[in-house]
């Protein structure tokens, strides 16, 4: 079979006004995300497909983010498969993080990567 590479983009190079769909637990969010972020959780990515096709047809390519890029692997290679324009955040929030990328908090302290 012939497998070609995932997508994939570090941190970093995620321009500002991307589309970064989130698939992290409801928890993990709500502890720190990206300002403006789409949240579906893997747990929910295919009763809520429709929502992530409609974000991703106005919005151009997702970039797909959980806490260290297995989740959004997956889920980045599935909507690939479905023709959408979709890539791997490398590294994922710890990364983000890492890389002094701003986060805001569902719970009004600091945010933080859990």
């Amino acid at each position: 079979m012939n497998f070609s590479p995932l997508p994939s983009v570090d941190a970093a190079s995620v321009p500002a006004d991307a589309l970064v769909l989130d698939v992290r637990e409801d928890d993990e969010w709500a502890a720190g995300h990206v300002e403006g972020a789409v949240h579906v959780p893997m747990s929910d990515f295919v009763a809520r497909f429709g929502e992530v096709t409609e974000a991703v047809a106005e919005r151009g390519r997702a970039y797909v983010m959980c806490r260290v890029g297995g989740r959004s692997a997956q889920v980045t290679q599935y909507l690939v498969q479905q023709g959408f324009d979709a890539v791997n955040v490398e590294g994922g929030m710890l990364a983000w993080d890492g890389a002094g990328r701003s986060m805001v908090a569902g719970t009004g302290s600091p945010a933080f990567v859990l």
